[in-house]
């Protein structure tokens, strides 16, 4: 990212107070026990079965594993998995290569 682009998101986000995850695209997750898991932000469905769950994100994806995972739903860059979750991996881009 240009100095001039780091410059200008850090300026909207003292001006207009924006989380995180909306100026960078990251990944918002909600976990509602060990039973429901809400993701916002990926980018696509990379793979999924009944214990394990990988979705692409802006840098990097994401692997949730666990025991008769069902999707929900997806809604654009939403999604909703039921199951028993068993862990939740983030891997950076650099950890892609």
């Amino acid at each position: 990212m240009t100095r001039i682009g780091r410059r200008l998101r850090g300026w909207t986000n003292g001006v207009l107070d924006l989380p995180q995850d909306v100026l960078q695209e990251l990944p918002r997750i909600t976990l509602i026990g060990n039973k429901e898991l809400y993701i916002e932000n990926h980018r696509g469905v990379l793979h999924f079965s009944s214990e394990q769950l990988r979705l692409a994100l802006v840098n990097g994806s994401l692997e949730i594993s666990g025991e008769g995972l069902v999707i929900r739903n997806i809604l654009g860059q939403e999604l909703a998995v039921e199951g028993i979750i068993g862990e939740i991996r983030y891997k950076g881009s650099e950890e892609n290569s």
